[in-house]
């Protein structure tokens, strides 16, 4: 070798040793590339490498410190590789293997979730393209809150990268993500890499201009375009707008080009449509550093050598990592939720001189306590800042106590709201957002499923996002379509959240306590109307607010009114499993039946109290499953269909159900919204009807 540092044809001083060991990861890289492609009968699981994409990957892998943040793509194992993974255990996750670091086989080849103390860690994302931006934007904001409070090490200025192919930037919810980027000036470096495929689609077919043409309309976002075949500009590059983010706390798209010389997947090969490869053949990375080396003195022995051994190691980690354990079967269901610590019911629910509060006023002092307790907390969504403090006014004053920091308003995407609560967990930020109505919640919904009900399992419990999403939900009083629904059923077959939704101040205020402390990814419903118990019948949704450390558990049911003992003994009562404005109703109804009606109030969905549910069948032997809801297909249709199920012996009568009418809106006729809804007259007669059985 010449000497330890020399020029490139740039006049950019480069360490040889630098590229030695770039020349040497690319060597197992490629290694690793061929005997995935020479044994597909083995690697059967769907997967990318990142043949051709290895030089930027590295370039910035090598400058990244252990408390910066990355979010790699399904293509970046030599991002992988370049913070310091063994080939062997990238191999246990391609093969699905129990000791798989990341998810224990239950994640797709190069989807890591790493959080070990020496290298850079990475939070859960999915191969949902696109779907990373948002989270991992989460983290830049949640640093960002982190710095502002003092709550960082002042000696660590994190970076973070999201990286992206140039097929994914013309999804929507990376443009909220820059939106979000630019409009707070968050510490982020999306690095887009370009090779002119989104699998089959060349990129004049995708899109109109490439990344960085397009982010050119993002006010405050800088760029830089680089050459993803030449190490050293990538190298100078990355570490130039690393070292500006790290100072300067401002965002950054990097746009390199790159060649794709492997397949799409593994599931989608080169020759089935790839008519250009030859081109880019030219533009391959490996043979430029090898000839870059030997022009600065390095002997050819060497290069052999280590592509030799590089072989060779590769062949015996593949070995190893095929002869590893599969996972067990009872490993399946572990990591679903994180344990939470809120197992018992604890505080006073009504204390001693306490006031009345309505419902909203409880959320809001419920927040107030949280904020002031814990400075990790925020909240934000639309409408919640400094101004109005929500259109329900259930922010009201937070913005003015605790600065804007930390109660603010987002733009109107609902994706990023919800999504980058995931960031803002792994980063250790206890984020409180709010989709203003429930009608708006399914642009959030993708990144609900894909990214924060995920995070915990694939990650082995490594990342539980930890998040609760207000959700305004509910008719009365004209709201229309948009303005009106209920969705809960629809919310519901995601596994890996929780659900409350509260009936009264007092479990709306032990619940939102409960979901703040609690680590998994909680969706609260509140119902509209029984904010400020104005609509008729609801006056009991006002409690004696309770004290600081109420707190109640997920999964635990109420009796909401319960029956007369002499009705019970007679066999002339009947069970109401219910929750929301169906308390009411129900209540109303039982108004006019003597002490025969026991209402259930289940406060939590998922969980919910399948053993009250039970007990209630077997003390009354009728029951009505009374939702607000459209029927079919509900949550109301499928506990019904479990009771006739697991306490069919139980039953003196069909289970019944009740909801609203099936339209494919609430109509903004008042009128019309009443023949809809259930009432407390339809509740009557339905409760009547199952009584004379």
């Amino acid at each position: 070798m010449s000497s330890t540092k020399t020029k490139s044809s740039s006049k950019k001083n480069i360490d040889i040793a630098l590229l030695r060991r770039a020349y040497t990861l690319m060597c197992k890289a490629r290694a690793m590339a061929d005997i995935y492609d020479e044994h597909r009968q083995i690697t059967k699981y769907v997967h990318s490498t990142s043949r051709g994409h290895e030089v930027i990957q590295l370039a910035t892998a090598f400058q990244l410190e252990s408390y910066d943040w990355i979010a790699p793509y399904y293509r970046d194992e030599s991002i992988l590789l370049g913070i310091g993974m063994e080939p062997y255990e990238l191999m246990l996750q391609l093969l699905a293997k129990a000791d798989d670091p990341f998810s224990g086989g239950r994640s797709y080849y190069s989807h890591p979730s790493l959080n070990r103390e020496h290298m850079p860690k990475m939070a859960h994302q999915s191969s949902a393209t696109g779907m990373q931006a948002i989270p991992t934007t989460g983290i830049a904001q949640g640093i960002q809150y982190l710095e502002s409070q003092g709550l960082g090490k002042e000696d660590e200025k994190p970076v973070v990268v999201c990286s992206l192919g140039d097929g994914s930037v013309t999804e929507g919810e990376v443009s909220e993500a820059m939106q979000m980027a630019v409009l707070h000036q968050m510490p982020i470096i999306y690095l887009v890499q370009d090779n002119d495929w989104g699998i089959s689609a060349s990129g004049d077919e995708m899109r109109a201009m490439d990344a960085y043409e397009f982010v050119a309309g993002f006010k405050g976002m800088k760029r830089v375009r680089l050459n993803g075949s030449d190490f050293i500009d990538c190298y100078e590059g990355m570490r130039k707008v690393i070292r500006d983010v790290r100072k300067n706390r401002k965002p950054y798209v990097v746009h390199v080009k790159v060649p794709l010389l492997g397949h799409h997947t593994s599931g989608v090969r080169r020759e089935w449509y790839r008519d250009d490869l030859d081109e880019h053949l030219k533009d391959d990375p490996f043979p430029m550093l090898r000839t870059l080396l030997e022009e600065l003195g390095e002997e050819k022995e060497w290069l052999d050598n280590t592509q030799e051994t590089a072989k060779e190691e590769i062949t015996a980690d593949f070995q190893k990592a095929i002869d590893a354990p599969e996972p067990t079967a009872e490993s399946l269901t572990h990591h679903i939720l994180a344990p939470t610590p809120v197992t018992e019911e604890t505080g006073e629910r009504s204390p001693a001189g306490g006031e009345e509060v309505i419902m909203v006023d409880a959320a809001l002092h419920a927040m107030d306590e949280i904020l002031k307790k814990h400075p990790e907390a925020l909240l934000y969504g639309q409408d919640v800042g400094i101004r109005l403090g929500g259109v329900f006014r259930e922010a009201a004053t937070l913005a003015q106590k605790y600065g804007i920091d930390r109660v603010f308003n987002t733009p109107i995407q609902e994706a990023y709201i919800v999504g980058s609560t995931a960031g803002m967990s792994a980063v250790g930020c206890k984020p409180v957002v709010e989709i203003q109505f429930a009608d708006y919640i399914w642009p959030g919904v993708n990144q609900l499923v894909t990214e924060l009900s995920k995070s915990t399992y694939l990650s082995m419990g490594k990342f539980p996002v930890g998040s609760v999403i207000r959700v305004p939900t509910g008719a009365y009083g004209g709201g229309g379509p948009y303005h009106s629904g209920t969705v809960e059923s629809s919310i519901l077959p995601i596994n890996g959240i929780k659900i409350a939704y509260p009936s009264n101040a007092a479990d709306m205020k032990g619940l939102m306590k409960s979901a703040f402390y609690d680590p998994n990814p909680v969706v609260m419903f509140e119902h509209k109307g029984l904010y400020w118990s104005k609509v008729p019948g609801t006056e009991e949704a006002k409690t004696v607010e309770p004290d600081k450390d109420y707190i109640i558990p997920f999964g635990k049911a109420r009796i909401a009114l319960e029956a007369d003992a002499q009705q019970v003994e007679m066999g002339d009562s009947v069970g109401v499993i219910t929750y929301g404005m169906g308390v009411y109703w129900a209540k109303s109804a039982a108004k006019h039946l003597n002490g025969r009606v026991e209402i259930l109030d289940l406060r939590t969905l998922a969980p919910y109290d399948e053993d009250a549910i039970y007990d209630q069948v077997r003390k009354h032997g009728k029951i009505l499953v009374l939702t607000e809801e459209t029927l079919n297909n509900s949550f109301a249709e499928a506990i019904a269909g479990k009771i006739a199920r697991d306490c069919f012996e139980s039953l003196d009568a069909p289970v019944m159900t009740m909801g609203s009418v099936d339209t494919p809106a609430v109509p903004l006729n008042m009128g019309l919204e009443q023949v809809m809804l259930p009432t407390a007259e339809k509740v009557q007669q339905k409760l009547e009807e199952i009584l004379e059985y």
